[in-house]
């Protein structure tokens, strides 16, 4: 018998030994072996990669509701509201504390409830704090409570990330997973930049207006409820796709009390600080670029520059984050973080010296190319630290074990289950950097803020080299 018909005799040995009614759309899958060869051909890789495409436009969507505010709030003074250039700043920073406060509940949660199900409620439920805001940024009398409130709300559209990530993970084989977790976070990920250019182009629409228009002092009408309408129908049509074309996995399904053990794990807490460093600065950059380049830089058209070239930073950073994953599975996670944190170390350096001086002077062009630069090297990271988890976690885990005993499958089991749970919870704590990178320049001088973020990247730097890169690091990933 040749080798091509015994292996097709094989995956058809494979595929009998499983009930296939278990891996169709909706159903709950109960038998998962993804770093089974045979199984991943015949059946898993298909299955997984179903689900990882129905996540991805779910995921960019509810990025888009989390980061809604980062362009709507340097709309509102030009048609009436009466906000201070602080209070805008910390609209566009709430968001950030509610999703990351949300993500820590998402992450344990999202593997609990389901893929297919989660997914499913968790974008729907966003239809809420949109209508909300389409009605509210009709009247310039709604009051700034009411705006924080539903910034609040909008924050539930970052959390969706922590389930995503966790349930995606447990689809896909060990030397997969960076790709399949880049492409998700990393895709996921561009909602920041749709919103940042869709904005201010449907604003100006009145195609698809529903409701009144508002007016700058020049008469010029906008419409800003434009930018929360937009998506509703977008939500209901992709809650419902992931209701009926996704699965759950029984063996993500996993209590808290197994869960809560990554809060002893040391490398829980050590991936977190990376992680903060990366998606953290991604995250909170993109939601401040757009005020600070209008608040920054006065003497030119500032409303028009924050619309036309804010969004380009995030889809940089998003895209390259897919880049991330693909160089970590090659080249090793650790190595390419640290790559990440230098080059993310010395764009911010290039930022400060192009940053005008009492507001005059400056480089905008410099100022913008550094950010951008910044960008590219977060997602770069952000893609590099989650290959590097899973891989730190088997190793604590699987080492000077047999592979095929039991040992080993239990072993590896608990890798997995805590591997998803630790990305999950890095993704909830590093969302803050959303709430606080603008806050920091609400409240700060923005060189001062600037300058922070570099000695934080050399404190992740040095992290990184001693327990993952170094020759003898306790665990290379």
């Amino acid at each position: 018998m040749s080798p091509a018909v015994r292996d097709a005799a094989a995956v058809d040995d494979v595929t009998s030994s499983y009930d296939p009614g278990q891996y169709r759309p909706g159903r709950t899958i109960t038998d998962w072996e993804p770093e089974n060869d045979l199984f991943w051909k015949s059946i898993g890789k298909r299955v997984a990669t179903r689900n990882l495409w129905i996540a991805v436009p779910a995921l960019l969507v509810a990025f888009v509701v989390w980061q809604v505010w980062s362009v709507t709030a340097t709309n509102l003074a030009d048609v009436g509201f009466s906000f201070s250039t602080s209070q805008l700043f910390w609209l566009t920073a709430v968001p950030g504390l509610t999703g990351g406060t949300a993500r820590i509940f998402y992450t344990f949660l999202g593997p609990r409830i389901g893929q297919r199900r989660f997914t499913a409620l968790s974008t729907l439920v966003l239809v809420i704090p949109l209508i909300w805001l389409g009605i509210a940024v009709q009247n310039t009398g709604t009051p700034y409570a009411v705006m924080v409130a539903i910034a609040a709300l909008c924050g539930f559209g970052g959390a969706n990330f922590a389930s995503s990530l966790a349930n995606i993970g447990f689809f896909f084989p060990k030397r997969e997973k960076g790709n399949a977790t880049g492409i998700n976070g990393g895709l996921g990920n561009l909602g920041v930049s749709v919103v940042q250019l869709l904005t201010p182009i449907v604003i100006t629409s009145s195609v698809i207006a529903l409701g009144s228009a508002q007016h700058k002092a020049d008469g010029t009408p906008v419409y800003l409820q434009n930018a929360a309408f937009l998506w509703v129908p977008v939500l209901v049509v992709l809650a419902v796709i992931a209701w009926f074309g996704q699965n759950d996995l029984k063996v993500a399904s996993t209590p808290f009390k197994q869960q809560k053990v990554i809060f002893k794990r040391k490398h829980n807490w050590l991936m977190t600080w990376l992680y903060v460093g990366t998606f953290g600065s991604f995250i909170g950059f993109a939601a401040a670029l757009p005020m600070l380049i209008k608040t920054t830089w006065t003497p030119i058209d500032a409303a028009y520059t924050a619309a036309t070239y804010a969004w380009i930073g995030p889809a940089i950073g998003a895209l390259a984050r897919w880049g991330g994953g693909w160089l970590g599975d090659k080249l090793g996670g650790a190595r390419v973080t640290i790559i990440s944190f230098v080059g993310m170390a010395g764009s911010i350096i290039g930022v400060i010296n192009c940053m005008p001086s009492n507001g005059a002077g400056g480089n905008f062009v410099g100022f913008l190319l550094c950010f951008y630069a910044a960008f590219l090297f977060s997602g770069i990271g952000n893609g590099s630290t989650f290959r590097q988890i899973p891989v730190i976690f088997r190793g604590q885990h699987l080492k000077n074990l047999t592979e095929g005993t039991p040992e080993y499958t239990k072993a590896l089991k608990q890798a997995e289950m805590e591997s998803g749970a630790v990305t999950g919870f890095t993704s909830a704590i590093a969302a803050y950097g959303f709430f606080f990178i603008p806050a920091m320049f609400a409240n700060f001088a923005v060189t001062s803020a600037l300058w922070c973020f570099v000695g934080f990247y050399a404190t992740c730097v040095a992290v990184c080299w001693w327990f993952y890169a170094r020759k003898g690091a306790e665990s290379p990933s």
